[in-house]
């Protein structure tokens, strides 16, 4: 069962003892209610655990062994009971009117299927200046279509299907190109909902070695594309 005006907010979580408690407290700070949380912990060996079961009932805990990204966001997924759908990186922090904005968009068009928003990126307090130094500028204000900052409506997110678990990185990249495959209608509104933290543990400067991984995505969503095409191309009309 599924309640109409629930949103679930799924973590997945490893390793980020760090940051996990700004993540749930930027949740639990939302001004749009009923919200259930969801956090997902993939295997932590740190004191990640300790930091979530310290919010007590206000965050489902649920742990895993480490199967990745994907895998940890999918069983929040399994877990979920709201209609609608939001996904937050342990590491980053919703704005308070983030899912009350969002809301407001899909209530008064029912044919917009998700809703992102604009992201600013900022560099974590505790790195010495000299690790600051190496990470890039960031964005302060800038558009972005990622699933870390989406709203979506739960039986659009079925019809793109799960997370990749194949993939170290570039996870939400290959699952917003199948969205776009799935043509799902979205919104991107003007203004910040998401803040991303830049520090040395990024999931894509900690899997270095994967990244050729973001083009196998890239081509992949080429070729079914191009399959798809091709199908389209071979049916006779009606």
């Amino acid at each position: 069962m599924t309640d109409s005006h629930l949103v679930s907010v799924m973590i997945g979580v490893y390793n980020a003892e760090l940051y996990i408690a700004e993540a749930i407290e930027s949740v639990l700070a939302q001004s749009y209610e009923p919200i259930e949380l969801i956090v997902v912990d993939d295997g932590s060996d740190d004191e990640t655990a300790a930091v979530i079961k310290g919010f007590g009932d206000a965050a489902r805990y649920e742990y895993q062994p480490r199967g990745g990204n994907g895998a940890a966001r999918n069983r929040a997924v399994e877990l979920a009971r709201g209609a609608h759908f939001a996904f937050l990186d342990a590491d980053d922090r919703f704005v308070p009117n983030k899912i009350e904005r969002q809301m407001h968009v899909l209530r008064d068009d029912p044919g917009v299927d998700a809703v992102f928003g604009h992201v600013r990126e900022f560099i974590s307090p505790e790195l010495a200046t000299d690790e600051a130094a190496r990470l890039r500028r960031p964005a302060d204000n800038a558009p972005w279509t990622a699933p870390n900052l989406m709203l979506i409506r739960r039986e659009s997110f079925l019809r793109v299907g799960p997370f990749s678990t194949a993939l170290r990185v570039g996870v939400t990249v290959d699952w917003y190109a199948r969205a776009l495959e799935a043509e799902l209608r979205t919104h991107v509104l003007p203004e910040v909902v998401l803040e991303r933290r830049l520090h040395a543990q990024n999931n894509g400067l900690r899997e270095r070695e994967s990244r050729g991984q973001y083009l196998h995505v890239l081509k992949a969503s080429l070729d079914r594309r191009r399959a798809a095409a091709g199908e389209d191309s071979e049916t006779p009309p009606t």
